[in-house]
Order: structure tokens, then sequence, then C-alpha cells
């Protein structure tokens, strides 16, 4: 099985790291049971869901955005900013480890596709023309996501973390 490094949020809510974990690997039919539709043909079918949509779209609320397929911590409220482009968008991710990239050409583009480094689902695209001090814009699909409260981050805990 092959590994990834990567940072995780301990059991006192402390992002950690970067520790070598073991990369999420499944099935289609496994990711199928685990996700809704939406979630499968955007987060393992590279799909996009429709601009001003997305359920984390308006959120305000503090706290860490992570992987909807393995719960990878991905981005922090405090990175979150309104872009206009209807998608929710991030000038960093929470650790540049977790937010792998590769060349996407689809569409007659050339664009910089962003992934959750453990389980290689898609998230959105990453662009040129964010805020500082990144510079970043990291757009990605709500239904690539899932928040979590600043209070309740040790439900992210990994356990390998605390070892």
């Amino acid at each position: 099985m092959s590994t990834v490094s990567v940072k995780v949020f301990n059991r006192q809510g402390q992002l950690v790291g970067p520790l070598e974990l073991p990369r999420v690997e499944k099935s289609e039919a496994e990711w199928r049971a685990q996700l809704t539709p939406e979630q499968f043909h955007v987060a393992r079918s590279q799909g996009t869901e429709r601009p001003f949509c997305g359920t984390l779209l308006d959120n305000k609320a503090h706290g860490v955005y992570a992987c909807v397929c393995c719960g990878l911590p991905l981005f922090a409220s405090t990175a979150k900013f309104e872009s206009g482009t209807g998608w929710p968008s991030f000038f960093q991710p929470i650790a540049d480890e977790n937010v792998a990239t590769k060349a996407d050409r689809s569409y007659g583009m050339v664009r910089v596709e962003i992934n959750c480094a453990r389980c290689d689902g898609h998230l959105g695209h990453v662009f040129p023309d964010g805020p500082r001090p990144t510079g970043q814009r990291h757009c990605v699909n709500s239904e690539s996501l899932v928040f979590v409260d600043v209070d309740d981050l040790a439900e992210l805990a990994d356990p390998a973390a605390d070892l």
C-alpha cells in the first residue's frame, strides 16, 4: 500500500505533521456506497457543481473544510474569501502537503486541478487571481467538502497523530 505525507489533526484539535499515512484507495462501488450521487459525480468523476448552488458557498462559520471522501483537512475558514465566482474559494490550503495539483486540459483549456492528496478526490481548480498573501484562488466544489466547526476539530483526529 502506498503512503502520502500529510498534516492531520490530533485528539486535541491541533494540526500536526507531516506524517506518512496510507493512501485511501477504494473501488468505484465502495465510493458509490459511501457518497451521495452528487458527491460521487464531483469528487470521483471530476465533475463540477453549478455555480452559486453549493451548500458551503455562504458558510461563514469558523472551522475546517475536510475531504468528503477521506476526511483529510484541506482548508481553514480563515483562508476563505468571497471570490464572486459561485464556488467556495480559499487563498491557501490548510497545509500544502494536503492538496495535490495536476494539469487539466479538458474543455479546450489548460487549468490546474486540485485534488485531495490522500484519496485523489477532485476538489476543483486553483487560479493565480486570488487575494494577498498568496495571490491564489482555490475554487472548490461544496460537494467535495465537509465542514467541521472549530469546536469539533477533534472529530477529524487521525489515530496516527496521537502515537
